[in-house]
């Protein structure tokens, strides 16, 4: 299936390592000119190294942004515009907040938590809505996660941003559809990354246990029986970017396995 992207300028925050750099892969792969980014210079030049080998370098941008940092983080897009033109397409995604119980959330967790998971997304998009939107053609993909459907006793930061990034996303959808921009997130279940790694280790020390009993206990809850694989999840990403969905907006859509129990 030809997805329509060769040449296509997609912008993937947070794409380093894991999900985020699975979904660059794949855009590179469908022939997309790529632009990356994240906080640690060494990965990011491994990164950049390995999507190069992929596409050859004159395909991927990379900048080292923080994204909490507006000022930097809307700098880098104006860069990829002066670099590959106008963003047509914008996945945004964030390393999440750690692990807190809601009793245990205090202010600076949540300014954190705000910065960092809902605030970089809507600056983000934000920035490159004018060009989607004077094209008649864009599309923004947010990286959320399956505590939007079913919130995680143990990651209360993150039910709360991605639950309202999620509405805001709704919002806008239905803002700027009509212009030929369409906006759609991805409520992410038990995918094989570091991100998931930490939060095993995190609950092994919490439950007196060992990771593998955590992945163990993890992976019984996943009717598939099974852990995701990065690249699966790019090839979903992939479509919602492409010319051939054309008709998806405004979906907040699990991708779990089946985890989520959930009938809407």
């Amino acid at each position: 299936m030809d997805l329509g992207l060769k040449n296509r300028v997609a912008v993937v925050l947070g794409s380093t390592s894991g999900l985020g750099l699975a979904v660059a892969r794949t855009l590179l792969e469908e022939g997309a000119r790529v632009a990356i980014s994240g906080r640690d210079a060494a990965r990011l030049a491994w990164a950049t190294t390995e999507l190069a080998s992929v596409a050859g370098a004159d395909r991927v941008h990379a900048e080292r942004v923080d994204v909490t940092d507006a000022a930097a983080l809307v700098g880098s897009l104006e860069r990829v515009r002066e670099r590959f033109g106008a963003v047509q397409i914008l996945v945004t995604n964030a390393g999440g907040p750690p692990p807190a119980g809601a009793l245990d959330v205090d202010d600076a967790g949540l300014d954190r938590a705000f910065d960092l998971t809902l605030r970089s997304a809507i600056h983000a998009t934000q920035a490159v809505l004018p060009d989607m939107r004077a094209a008649g053609w864009g599309r923004v993909v947010a990286l959320t996660s399956i505590s939007v459907r079913q919130p995680i006793a143990t990651l209360a930061y993150s039910n709360v941003m991605r639950a309202g990034l999620t509405a805001w996303l709704k919002t806008l959808a239905g803002d700027v559809a009509g212009d030929g921009v369409l906006v759609n997130s991805v409520c992410t279940g038990f995918f094989s990354t570091e991100r998931l790694a930490g939060l095993f280790e995190s609950r092994a020390r919490a439950n007196g246990t060992s990771v593998q009993e955590e992945e163990a206990l993890a992976t019984a809850r996943v009717p598939v029986r099974r852990l995701g694989d990065p690249r699966e999840f790019g090839d979903l990403v992939a479509f919602l970017c492409s010319t051939r969905c054309s008709y998806l907006s405004g979906v907040a859509l699990a991708y779990d396995g089946g985890l989520d129990t959930a009938l809407l």
